[in-house]
């Protein structure tokens, strides 16, 4: 148990990042951090020892997201403060730039966009994070990424397809 304990603790880091870069607020990405150990914590019996727990923490705090997703409006996303101060003043403007973009993506392209980069997440972890087959998660990565490059270049984003009966 003590063992489960540590490898939970070593994983907060890590998510705090992710929830930070997901929702843009820190008081909001701290509150999901939480009920995410929360939930780990007294569901640890459903943990397979001996596997990497850091894609059963982030396949919890998908999901209790994706519930707080369903329950409120939608909201825009910051990265975190850290990533702000980390950046040269040189670039300050382009992360400003990344963020506006970020934001305009569908959230299942951002959320597959920051597991894979930010978290340098395998494409096989970020499916089962995210209870997805992998072969979406590489479309939804490819789509992601060009969505960004264009947006990041400044031009505007293909109006969606509209279904003609």
């Amino acid at each position: 148990m003590q063992d489960d304990s540590a490898s939970l603790l070593a994983c907060l880091p890590r998510l705090r990042r992710y929830a930070r870069a997901l929702l843009g607020d820190r008081s909001e990405a701290d509150d999901l951090v939480q009920d995410t150990v929360e939930r780990g914590w007294s569901r640890l019996s459903s943990w397979r020892r001996n596997s990497d727990m850091r894609p059963w923490l982030f396949s919890i705090m998908h999901n209790l997201h994706v519930d707080r997703m369903r329950r409120s409006a939608p909201e825009t996303v910051e990265l975190s403060e850290e990533l702000h101060l980390a950046a040269p003043p040189s670039s300050r403007l382009e992360m400003r730039d990344m963020e506006a973009a970020l934001a305009l993506l569908p959230p299942e392209q951002r959320e597959v966009l920051l597991l894979v980069a930010l978290e340098e997440m395998s494409y096989q972890e970020v499916a089962a994070t995210l209870g997805i087959p992998p072969g979406t998660v590489m479309s939804r990565l490819s789509r992601g990424r060009e969505r960004l490059r264009l947006l990041m270049l400044g031009h505007p984003l293909p109006a969606p397809l509209k279904v003609v009966k």
